[in-house]
């Protein structure tokens, strides 16, 4: 449906960052996002109803119609999951000044319209991999935090200094580090919006031979490894069709595996 509430949602203490005007570009493109997503998702529903309603076929004709069920499953599943919290952040180029969106996934409206970048996308790498001293091309950047939904805080990291104007997020910490002292849950749906660009170098490094990486307890190496999984999954040509629904793939934690580990842990004495 269309968007009708603000899709920011930030606590009294945030006033300076909930001013209209700074905002007013970003409430555009969510509303534009959450009609494409509305659309898209009726369209692959119609879809994936006509393809199973289509007559009984053989050999290489019924192999690919299961591909396409199975394609047009991954992808309806994961627009489902996701709402406008699908947008991590978005960027500004220093040769241009309309934002580009990076989301989870890529998404574009019906006129063809790119609203959200794939955040394996080459064009999406400045997003994680701008610096201060690196900044790829970029004026600034924005990351948003999501809660329930909304945008209950974001941060405006800026490369340029003719690119000030308009940011009311500055701050000396990075998305990272703020997040460190937020509360924590078992879930790591939010984690990729606070990659940096070390982790980042790491996931989208080459894929020939073993990569080592090594660092103490709770320095991001699982992060690192599950979205560097993603990203070869997305990126590599070998996986043909296969590949092609691994793009619609979110990487999520192992949960399953940790009741087991728990009940296999010896009684802790009291």
């Amino acid at each position: 449906m269309p968007l009708t509430t603000s899709a920011f949602k930030l606590p009294g203490h945030l006033t300076p960052k909930a001013d209209p005007a700074r905002l007013a570009g970003d409430e555009l493109h969510f509303a534009a996002i959450a009609e494409s997503l509305e659309q898209s998702i009726t369209d692959l529903s119609d879809r994936l109803d006509a393809t199973r309603r289509a007559p009984g076929r053989l050999g290489q004709e019924a192999l690919e119609k299961d591909v396409e069920i199975r394609r047009l499953t991954a992808r309806l599943r994961a627009l489902r999951r996701f709402g406008l919290d699908v947008c991590l952040g978005q960027m500004v180029r220093a040769d241009n000044s309309e934002p580009v969106y990076v989301g989870r996934l890529g998404l574009t409206d019906s006129e063809g319209r790119r609203l959200l970048i794939d955040w394996r996308s080459p064009a999406a790498e400045p997003f994680f991999g701008a610096t201060y001293a690196n900044p790829m091309g970029l004026a600034s950047r924005r990351r948003y935090r999501w809660t329930r939904g909304r945008i209950s805080d974001y941060w405006d990291e800026v490369f340029t200094s003719d690119a000030y104007e308009g940011h009311a997020a500055l701050e000396d910490l990075s998305a990272f580090i703020a997040s460190l002292g937020s509360s924590r849950s078992a879930r790591m749906q939010d984690v990729l919006g606070t990659i940096q660009a070390d982790q980042d170098a790491i996931i989208r490094a080459g894929s020939r031979g073993a990569l080592v990486v090594d660092g103490g307890p709770g320095t991001g190496k699982t992060v690192v490894a599950l979205h560097r999984s993603a990203y070869l999954l997305y990126s590599d040509p070998r996986l043909g069709h296969r590949g092609a629904q691994q793009k619609q793939c979110a990487v999520h934690r192992p949960t399953s595996a940790i009741p087991e580990l728990h009940r296999r842990r010896p009684p802790q004495p009291r």
